[in-house]
């Protein structure tokens, strides 16, 4: 006999989850089936390396969660069932290979000084644009935060003129189509400030001069200053397991290492799924995908020729290689002992060296210098390691899903099987140089490919972690294509959902909420 709920949702990713907890608060009955054994996609936290060390698995960040609508509504269940936030006042920094640092803390003195001591005027710039950014806040968070539909787009629009006159409102869209370069070279003087805040454009697959870029440099920058960073107490997986058990205490079902195998269609319309152990699910009302778009066709057997094609050419963004690293201790950063305060140190030299890795890793070219995020989360959160004991979080950005040479020449596998402790050697000479006497404080590694990545959740497609590159052609009204910026998909109560859905990437868990508001009414 069939299982029966009012709505059924494919994968254990956040998106999927906050929509199925929404859904459930509404009085649906909803069911979660995730492939994996265990629940979260990007989202989860184990002992990767040695007992007793939590690492993130790819997410640390969840600055975006916590200051989500989704968390405002339910934050307060979420927190009765266990999860909780630690707060980050010292966000981000840059090593440089000069001996120098840059960094911001949501202390304005402390992050001027660290600007002042590489430009007087650039201190004096940024300066102002925090003292602007309260202004300019609602009008970037209303754009990112509104669904995109022509409808609500053009109210976005009129409220904006109304508020900022012609002349504001074409300058706010100029800086929209800017790229990284175009504004932080007309804005900061100093290449270390723009090369600070260049690194987070990479984060989201904007090298330094991909057109569209420009605004998110900025509000990871202005937010990190005005609210600082949000990690997992004992990791990200803290908001996973308290969406799970949230949904189940409102007697809905989450079951892993349940492989969907087909969406069941009726007449046009979506009714269930079919799992690989044969059992079939009922759906009454909606069947929600939270899957890579080029999945949709293939469980669907097929929409329309048009969809199908949209979804089957929908571009990734090159992939990520995870290192994790149980540390006796932090690294002793050559730049000064304050980079040890920091979440996060990203070793991004310049705008130049960005924007040369990115097309290597594009070309199908292992980087000859990687960018490197690398995540002190034990900084802020001891629990996450034995006492004294660190745990690094390294994000080496970019690298090719598919090898197809090595742009320095040294590395002659083109297998990550056989490159990974290569390219991993190389990231960590690059660390070694910023932090000597690193590799001596390493008590245990676990490299992790870009294809590991996507076998473990097949939404991260050659390691893309944020399942689909947000260039203009593919983001806002085209995210994932034309006229399905909702998730909506030519079956009637089939629903797509997760980062390749407007709003994207990030830990926001905006396109579940916003396709479980739409289906419940709000």
């Amino acid at each position: 006999m069939a299982e029966n709920f009012d709505a059924v949702l494919i994968g254990a990713g956040h998106n999927t989850l906050a929509a199925a907890l929404h859904l459930s608060a509404k009085g649906w009955r909803v069911g979660v089936f995730e492939q994996a054994e265990v629940a979260g996609g990007a989202v989860k936290t184990g002992e990767y390396t040695l007992p007793g060390f939590r690492h993130d698995w790819a997410a640390m960040n969840l600055s975006l969660f916590a200051g989500s609508p989704f968390f405002k509504a339910h934050g307060a269940e979420l927190t009765r069932q266990g999860c909780e936030l630690v707060p980050v006042n010292r966000p981000f920094s840059s090593s440089f290979p000069d001996g120098t640092w840059a960094g911001v803390s949501t202390d304005i003195a402390e992050t001027l000084a660290a600007f002042r001591a590489l430009s007087p005027r650039d201190a004096a710039t940024w300066e102002s644009l925090v003292s602007r950014f309260g202004a300019e806040a609602p009008h970037l968070f209303g754009l990112l935060g509104s669904e995109m539909k022509f409808r609500a787009l053009a109210y976005f629009m009129l409220k904006t003129w109304r508020a900022k006159g012609t002349g504001g409102s074409l300058d706010l869209t100029r800086f929209l189509l800017s790229s990284p370069r175009a504004w932080l070279e007309e804005t900061f003087e100093h290449p270390h400030i723009r090369a600070l805040l260049g690194a987070w454009g990479m984060h989201l697959d904007f090298a330094p001069d991909v057109a569209g870029g420009a605004m998110f440099p900025y509000l990871e920058g202005m937010a990190g200053q005005a609210f600082g960073m949000v990690i997992g107490k004992g990791g990200a997986d803290t908001v996973v397991r308290a969406l799970f058990a949230s949904i189940k205490a409102r007697g809905g079902a989450v079951e892993t290492g349940a492989t969907v195998t087909r969406i069941i269609k009726d007449g046009g319309r979506a009714t269930g799924i079919e799992l690989a152990d044969g059992r079939r699910i009922t759906a009454k009302r909606a069947v929600i995908a939270g899957i890579a778009p080029r999945a949709l066709p293939r469980l669907t057997g097929g929409t329309t020729p048009a969809f199908d094609q949209a979804m089957n050419q929908f571009r990734h963004a090159p992939g990520t290689m995870m290192i994790h690293l149980a540390m006796d201790a932090l690294p002793d950063w050559r730049a000064g002992a304050a980079l040890q305060s920091h979440a996060y140190v990203h070793i991004a030299p310049s705008l130049d060296q960005m924007a040369r890795t990115y097309q290597q890793a594009k070309a199908g070219l292992l980087p000859d210098e990687p960018i490197l995020v690398v995540g002190q989360p034990t900084v802020f959160d001891p629990s996450r390691a034995p006492g004294g004991k660190h745990v690094l979080w390294v994000q080496v950005r970019m690298a090719p899903g598919t090898i197809k040479g090595d742009a320095k020449r040294e590395i002659g596998a083109t297998g990550w099987t056989d490159a990974a402790q290569p390219f991993a050697e190389r990231a960590l000479s690059i660390l070694e140089a910023h932090a000597p006497g690193t590799r001596a404080k390493i008590l245990g590694q676990r490299i992790v490919t870009p294809p590991e990545l996507e076998a473990d959740n097949p939404n991260l497609v050659g390691g893309d972690q944020v399942c689909g590159s947000h260039h203009l052609s593919q983001n806002f009204l085209f995210r994932p294509a034309r006229g399905h910026a909702d998730g909506s998909t030519p079956i009637a109560n089939l629903h797509l959902t997760g980062a390749a859905v407007w709003p994207g990437a990030g830990t926001g868990a905006g396109s579940g909420y916003l396709l479980a508001r739409k289906l419940a009414g709000k």
